[in-house]
């Protein structure tokens, strides 16, 4: 099971695998309180073109110090309503967030993020560039 990490620890560079809500909530609120981007992968075990597409994202990941990159399985049990909530119906499907406007350094923020651009299917070159111009 995946345990929420700062971007300083072990993680750095790679893809953290979410296993709750409450632990995507949680790296929701870091990466909002240090004015980071999130870039969330929705995938699923059984989806061929979602393993194909993970060693690019894993390697964007690498390349982006400054950029949350999560990875949640719309199929688990406890991320399931995750992928509802972002209205998921695809595998993969790449979804960037980030912190509301007006929020900075608020002590009564929302933690509810703003959706800025959405990318369905495996496309190394659409995710890099997403990933290049909100990371």
């Amino acid at each position: 099971m995946a345990t929420t990490k700062s971007k300083t620890s072990a993680t750095f560079g790679a893809p953290i695998e979410v296993s709750s809500v409450s632990e995507w909530n949680s790296i929701l609120r870091s990466a909002y309180a240090n004015n980071q981007t999130v870039v969330a992968d929705f995938h699923a075990e059984w989806c061929q073109p979602c393993k194909v597409i993970a060693p690019v994202y894993a390697n964007l990941a690498s390349q982006q110090p400054f950029t949350y990159f999560l990875r949640v399985d719309v199929d688990g049990n406890r991320t399931r309503p995750i992928a509802a909530k972002y209205s998921i119906s695809a595998m993969p499907t790449f979804v960037v967030i980030k912190r509301p406007p007006g929020e900075e350094g608020a002590t009564n923020a929302t933690g509810k993020g703003v959706v800025v651009e959405k990318l369905q299917g495996a496309d190394p070159q659409g995710l890099a560039r997403i990933t290049n111009t909100h990371a």
